[in-house]
């Protein structure tokens, strides 16, 4: 499907209905905790759907557990022989551009602000680190993966954002549609492959054409089962530059929210250095990886000295790539490296604890479904007009 701006305008008032029915009947019998608890223990594509889950989950969890039936588990292999060379790299992008790539969309940044995740950077890395690791796993969807539950839960976790977004009084869908919408997902396919893709030339390292269109088609397998139509996602890495092309045009840009995540995601980075010596490499890590035009609307500062050791770095880089190709030991080394800094990632980001995929009850921003206002976790309840407490 090509796309234009009238078509992704119709895509901006599409959610995801499957997973939206689900959340509307958690919501209306009151038992996303009672699911969240029961969740928690699934988490491998062999393990049988949890028992005790209501009907409507049960039958979402049957009916998604499964790539689509178009999916060619030769090239989703390529996918992985492509990370397990690659995959250090792969993690230095995705820590240090996808997460500020996402921020530079202004819907987005809205619906992140809305959730409170502005001072959870870390809950968001460390989720966007396991979905990788899971996505990237030598089988994904067969036996031994644990990437089914986890695209699963992610979907759930979508629509229940969508349903307490647009709950919101700060939501205005007039002006900007379903939140987490078709295209907003669409978009999101784009940051995590094509911005990758070309995140990883920017840092001097050799993606093949047939490399970078393998792992954008494990993206467009994992779209589809994340709920994206498969008939509106590119085919094509061709094509998917060009909707890339166009959601840029559309969305791109400074926004007050994008800005604000973007500082308190560079002061997390900033306070894993020890030290003060080293901070300005992280916004050079950042500018180098997602380019200037996304670094200015972000506001990412522009340090010159270690904006010039980054460039140099990427020529340093594509030294060491050639002494990879050539040296089967340094290709040992570097694979290692590459593994220890995704899953360390996951376990630093989460405190040493399994990364959960919790569907949202409710959002920290200071309102409920009914516009009552809500407590700040740790803080006691405000009293809202008419001296009740809200429920919890």
């Amino acid at each position: 499907m090509r796309h234009t701006s009238q078509s992704l305008d119709a895509l901006r008032h599409e959610g995801d209905p499957p997973a939206d029915a689900v959340i509307a009947d958690l919501v209306g019998s009151g038992k996303v905790g009672e699911v969240n608890r029961i969740l928690r223990e699934f988490h491998g594509n062999d393990q049988p759907i949890p028992a005790g889950l209501p009907p409507a989950v049960h039958a979402f969890l049957k009916a998604t557990d499964a790539p689509p039936e178009w999916a060619d588990a030769s090239r989703i292999a390529n996918a992985h022989d492509f990370f397990v060379d690659d995959g250090m790299h792969v993690a230095t992008v995705l820590c240090y551009g996808a997460m500020a790539s996402c921020y530079a969309a202004r819907v987005p940044s809205r619906v992140l602000d809305i959730t409170h995740r502005l001072d959870q950077p870390h809950r968001r890395l460390a989720e966007t680190c396991q979905f990788v690791v899971n996505m990237m796993a030598p089988d994904p969807f067969g036996s031994g993966g644990s990437f089914v539950p986890t695209i699963q839960k992610t979907r759930l976790i979508h629509a229940a954002v969508r349903h307490l977004v647009r709950s919101s009084p700060q939501w205005d869908e007039a002006r900007d549609g379903v939140p987490i919408c078709q295209e907003d997902l669409l978009g999101a396919m784009m940051i995590f492959s094509v911005h990758v893709i070309d995140g990883m030339r920017r840092l001097g390292i050799t993606v093949t054409d047939q490399e970078a269109e393998d792992y954008y088609y494990v993206w467009r397998v994992a779209g589809a089962m994340l709920g994206i139509r498969p008939e509106i996602a590119p085919e094509t890495l061709a094509e998917a530059r060009e909707v890339n092309a166009l959601l840029v045009e559309r969305h791109l840009g400074s926004s007050p929210e994008g800005i604000e995540l973007t500082r308190d995601l560079l002061a997390f980075y900033e306070e894993m250095i020890p030290g003060k010596a080293f901070d300005g490499i992280v916004p050079a890590m950042v500018r180098q990886v997602v380019g200037p035009e996304i670094a200015d609307a972000l506001q990412v500062p522009n340090p010159r000295f270690w904006t010039r050791f980054t460039t140099a770095g990427s020529r340093l880089m594509r030294r060491l790539e050639r002494v990879e190709d050539d040296n089967r030991a340094a290709r040992a080394v570097l694979d290692k490296a590459a593994h220890l800094l995704l899953t360390g990632s996951v376990r630093t980001l989460a405190d040493g604890q399994r990364v959960t995929l919790d569907i949202p009850e409710r959002l920290w921003q200071g309102w409920d479904a009914t516009g009552a206002p809500l407590p700040r976790p740790g803080c006691p309840a405000a009293e809202p007009p008419g001296g009740t407490p809200p429920s919890p």
